[in-house]
């Protein structure tokens, strides 16, 4: 009989493993909201981390626990595991370790897979080890793959919707920078309006929002985007119009008084930019030597003697040494592409990149509500089997009834290492997946952003563990498709690729799961 207390060790290897595999859903799944962003040059690679960083870990930590509950126990029968709890502990340990395992070596390999059928593979596999087939709900798991069937088809099509009628009403036309700054209002009202409404309506246990009436979700997210329209129809517009019309040199923070900035001339300098210039200029203006020779500004300065490192020294350089190797990938160039690339990208109808600008602020603003709803649904994948684990270590007991609650600290856990992963190791995946599929712009990116939000926040409220994965893709694929030059539009062979590895990542994750635990539970003891 087991007792509260008992196997902490278990308990500290579902800690690790959870870790690592919330840190490989931070660097395989990153690309899914912020690749086209970085793509489509609305963002640079840093600026897309910070952001991405912020917005998956309040996503898992504020709404996380609606899908947690479908991943935590309803893919296998606990109640088999009534009499012996522990097994249930180890069950979830070894479905870590598979999940984790694949979805690190996919990360390695570049290879865009699905967090969420990597651990259904897992959970699956440990229970047809411990107790047959009969052990899984085939049900629960016939809905998850058949959301995996309909959440890139679903996405598709309301990325297509989006994009063709964005096309056809501003940027097919010869005044569409006029129609674009004509229309900017309404599309940030009601991209507003959308993603607030679905947000509050899956709801937060922590912030009690999942109690509130349809009518008062309604009135608040109408109130939030009529506050946005106003802003943009009063300030935004008038900014965006100086600035692309007018070619003024203003800052993104004008956009908030540009009404009381005056009239910048489009030659006009920064002030600060032409001091940090003449000061540059002046140091590096140098001193010229007898023979003619020039030493720079800083060498001429610099007449110190040359001291031997110190222990102190050494240190500091292999602090910035490990700090360089830790973060590199937050230099790398996700950008560069094949000529087979270029030659798909350039089947794609080009439109006035102008117009295209006005769409690289709501592309950004999708994209942190597509990173929300990701932290939110894929935190799932990790946390789910941690709580399982830790409800059976703290009460001696499997959770039969599946309702007890996900405690805050473990959804933290979950987003901070969600964080990590795709700080040190985002880059990979979204290297694949950033603009190898189909040209992005930003008019594109908005698109498919939009409806990849739209569909993962829905099928999160239903409580189906939809990829994320598969949304993104089937949302880029139906964008290319609409850029005018058809299939040729689409780069085919990444697209088998990536469908090659989420073939292989269920039975890849189910086997390295379902081999250990049976390794572990059916092996001599004494």
């Amino acid at each position: 009989m087991m007792n509260v207390g008992d196997y902490t060790f278990l308990f500290a290897l579902g800690m690790i493993f959870a870790f690592m595999d919330s840190f490989g859903i931070g660097a395989n799944d990153v690309s899914n909201s912020f690749g086209a962003a970085v793509g489509s040059g609305a963002l640079n690679l840093k600026q897309a981390v910070l952001i991405a960083s912020v917005c998956e870990f309040l996503g898992a930590f504020l709404m996380g626990s609606s899908t947690a509950d479908t991943i935590k126990g309803g893919l296998i029968d606990v109640k088999l595991f009534g009499d012996k709890p522990e097994l249930l502990m180890l069950a979830m340990v070894c479905a870590l370790v598979g999940s984790s395992s694949w979805v690190l070596f996919a990360s390695s390999r570049g290879l865009p897979v699905s967090t969420t059928h990597s651990i259904v593979g897992a959970i699956t596999g440990a229970g047809i080890a411990g107790f047959g087939f009969s052990a899984v709900k085939w049900a629960e798991v016939g809905k998850i793959v058949l959301s995996w069937i309909i959440s890139p088809l679903a996405a598709g099509l309301v990325t297509a919707i989006i994009f063709t009628i964005t096309r056809f009403f501003i940027l097919k036309h010869k005044d569409s920078l006029k129609r674009g700054l004509t229309a900017i209002p309404f599309y940030f009202a009601i991209t507003i309006f959308i993603n607030v409404f679905y947000i509050i309506f899956k709801g937060s246990p922590g912030l009690s929002l999942s109690s509130l009436p349809l009518g008062a979700i309604i009135g608040i997210s109408l109130g939030i985007s009529v506050v946005v329209f106003l802003w943009c129809n009063f300030f935004l517009k008038v900014y965006l119009r100086r600035k692309l019309e007018g070619e003024e040199p203003l800052k993104w923070y004008h956009s908030f008084y540009v009404r009381a900035v005056s009239t910048r001339s489009k030659d006009a300098e920064n002030l600060e930019e032409i001091a940090c210039e003449k000061d540059g200029k002046m140091i590096d203006s140098g001193i010229e030597n007898a023979d003619g020779s020039v030493n720079s500004g800083l060498a001429a300065l610099d007449d110190t003697p040359d001291k031997p490192s110190t222990i102190l020294q050494k240190f500091k350089n292999l602090l910035q040494k490990l700090k360089n190797k830790a973060f590199a990938g937050l230099n790398q160039d996700i950008t560069k592409s094949s000529e087979a690339v270029d030659n798909i990208h350039d089947n794609s109808t080009r439109y006035d990149s102008k117009t295209e600008q006005l769409f690289c602020t709501l592309q950004v603003l999708t994209a942190c509500f597509a990173s929300f709803a990701h932290g939110s649904n894929d935190v799932a994948n990790a946390i789910g089997p941690l709580t399982t684990i830790y409800y059976v270590w703290k009460h001696a007991e499997v959770d039969i009834s599946g309702s007890a609650p996900v405690p805050v600290w473990i959804l933290a856990y979950g987003g901070i290492a969600i964080d990590i992963g795709l700080l040190t190791y985002g880059y990979k995946v979204m290297a694949t997946l950033g603009n190898n599929i189909c040209y992005v712009s930003p008019s594109r990116g908005f698109s498919l952003s939009l409806g990849t939000s739209l569909t993962v926040l829905t099928c999160s409220k239903l409580g189906l563990p939809v990829s994320t994965t598969h949304c993104i893709t089937g949302a880029t694929t139906s964008v290319g498709l609409c850029s005018g030059g058809g299939v040729k539009s689409i780069n085919w062979k990444i697209l088998g690729m990536i469908a090659s590895s989420w073939i292989f990542t269920l039975p890849a994750a189910g086997t390295v799961s379902g081999l250990l635990f049976a390794l572990i539970i059916y092996s001599p003891h004494k």
